[in-house]
C-alpha cells in the first residue's frame, strides 16, 4: 500500500458549529447557501442509490447504480471545487444508452404508474425523487461553468433512467387510480 497523505485526516473540525463550512474551493459557506444546499441533496441521492441497489437482483444494473453513484459523487466534488471535468456529455450519452436498453423491453405505458410493486420499486422512485430534487437545487446554485459542462442535463437523465429501472424491476406495475366522481 502506498504512502499517500489521506484526503481526509480529520472528520470532526467543529468549522460548522457556528453554521459555516469550507468547501474544496478554500471559500466559507453559509450551510443555508444554495451550493451547500446541492452538496446535502447530492449525498442523500448517493445514499438512496446505495440503498437501491441493494435491493435490485441483476448484477448489471447494480453495476449501472454503482457507476452512477461514483458520477454523482464527481458532481459533488465539482460542486465542492467549481471545477467539473470536461467528460459530462460523454456520461450523458451512457445514461441514455443504460436507459434505452432497458426500456425496450417494457411495455409502453398505458397509465401513469405509483411506487411500490416490490421493495426495489419503491426504493428506485425514492432515489429519482431524490434526484429530481438534486436537479432543481442544481439550477439554484446556477453556476455558470457547471452548467456548460452538463451536469444539469446528467441530473435530469439519472431520474430519467431510475424511472425506467423502476418499472424493469417491478413483476406488477401498481397504476394509478384517478378520483371518481
Amino acid at each position: 500500500m502506498s504512502q499517500e497523505r489521506p484526503r481526509i485526516s480529520k472528520v470532526t473540525t467543529r468549522q460548522g458549529d457556528q453554521g459555516t463550512t469550507q468547501l474544496a474551493d478554500g471559500r466559507s459557506y453559509s450551510k443555508a447557501d444554495p451550493r451547500l444546499e446541492l452538496v446535502g441533496e447530492l449525498d442523500e441521492l448517493n445514499s438512496a442509490l446505495g440503498v437501491a441497489g441493494l435491493h435490485v437482483d441483476a448484477a448489471a444494473m447494480q453495476a449501472q447504480l454503482q457507476e452512477i453513484q461514483s458520477r454523482v459523487f464527481d458532481i459533488g466534488a465539482a460542486v465542492a471545487t467549481g471545477q467539473p471535468q470536461p467528460v459530462w456529455q460523454r456520461e450523458l450519452e451512457k445514461l441514455d444508452d443504460y436507459s434505452e436498453k432497458i426500456n425496450a423491453d417494457l411495455e409502453p405505458l398505458a397509465e401513469f404508474v405509483l411506487p411500490g410493486g416490490n421493495l426495489a420499486n419503491a426504493q428506485l422512485h425514492v432515489a429519482r425523487t431524490i434526484a429530481r430534487r438534486c436537479e432543481r437545487a442544481f439550477w439554484r446554485v446556477n453556476d455558470a461553468a457547471l452548467i456548460s459542462a452538463g451536469i444539469g442535463a446528467y441530473l435530469n437523465r439519472i431520474s430519467d433512467f431510475l424511472f425506467i429501472a423502476a418499472r424493469s424491476v417491478s413483476s406488477t406495475e401498481v397504476l394509478w387510480q384517478p378520483l371518481q366522481e
